[in-house]
């Protein structure tokens, strides 16, 4: 199964990927950025929460993202 959205025309399917030439750490936030369409800071704002919140369980979502992706 391939995702239904495009980045080009053409048609291509989007997959996603670790973007670790515009990441700060591992890329997972620019990759889901990119994945998403919205700005990596947003995604980085949610992480930073959602590790405060969830007693540092988007720290593991995190580091797992980081490992198994590419």
């Amino acid at each position: 199964m391939s995702p239904l959205r495009t980045n080009d025309p053409g048609g291509s399917p989007v997959k996603f990927h670790l973007d670790k030439h515009n990441g700060k750490l591992m890329g997972v936030c620019a990759g889901l950025a990119n994945y998403f369409r919205v700005d990596p800071m947003v995604v980085r704002l949610i992480f930073v929460a959602g590790f405060f919140l969830g007693f540092g369980s988007f720290a593991l979502l995190y580091l797992g993202i980081g490992l198994l992706a590419d």
